[in-house]
């Protein structure tokens, strides 16, 4: 995990917009897990930590790209939609925006929280609107671990989302962590599997009546 609260680089936007637009993933260990509501998930084995990062493609339809880069970013009403969080929050250290987030676990496992840095740029690449959001852990003094609750030290996601040329959103997400602790292979093998399709599904669910949502 960082030691310090830092910006991103510009070219790590770019990086991910550009791979939203070329629709495909580089590199030859990436293999399919599952797919699902038009969602393809891909996973490969992270070397260093021995667990999978995985990489999302799909199409979220009813769901323009400004919107849906507002509801993910809308904290706030996050809490309303999905279930799994238990806190979750903004804070001010060192001039930049930290997010503290609590993610409920099933008993008897522990629940996990995040600490992390998150920043969105509005991209033009090649004539296309891209939405870039990008979030990775980092360890500050000022958001101590809690008994009871393991802190996951290693997190790493990016988001690209551009318009589908209908009414709905291309896609794009890499993720990565590592929860800590000993959780049950089945779990793992369920959240890869089921949790961010159902997560994707439950964002368009919520796109739907985000309340700064323009009447159609």
């Amino acid at each position: 995990m960082d030691s310090a609260v830092a910006c991103f680089s510009e070219d790590s936007f770019r990086a991910a917009g550009a791979e939203l637009q070329q629709a495909s993933l580089t590199g030859a260990e990436w293999t399919l897990l599952v797919k699902s509501q038009g969602i393809h998930i891909f996973r490969q084995m992270d070397k260093s930590s021995g667990l999978y990062e995985y990489k999302v493609l799909g199409t979220l339809e009813d769901c323009p790209p400004s919107l849906l880069a507002e509801v993910y970013m809308d904290l706030e009403y996050r809490k309303q939609w999905d279930p799994y969080v238990k806190e979750l929050y903004e804070k001010e250290v060192d001039g930049k925006t930290v997010v503290y987030w609590e993610v409920k676990y099933p008993f008897p496992l522990s629940n996990r929280d995040y600490v992390y840095i998150r920043q969105r740029r509005d991209l033009d690449i090649d004539g296309h609107k891209i939405y870039v959001i990008l979030s990775q852990g980092v360890s500050v003094p000022q958001i101590a671990e809690r008994t009871g609750v393991i802190r996951v030290k290693k997190y790493k996601q990016t988001l690209a989302i551009m318009s589908d040329g209908k009414q709905g959103s291309k896609v794009s997400m890499y993720y990565f962590d590592n929860p800590g602790g000993q959780i049950p292979s089945w779990l793992i093998n369920w959240a890869a599997k089921n949790g961010v399709p159902n997560f994707l599904k439950d964002l368009g669910k919520a796109c739907q009546t985000f309340p700064q949502r323009a009447p159609q």
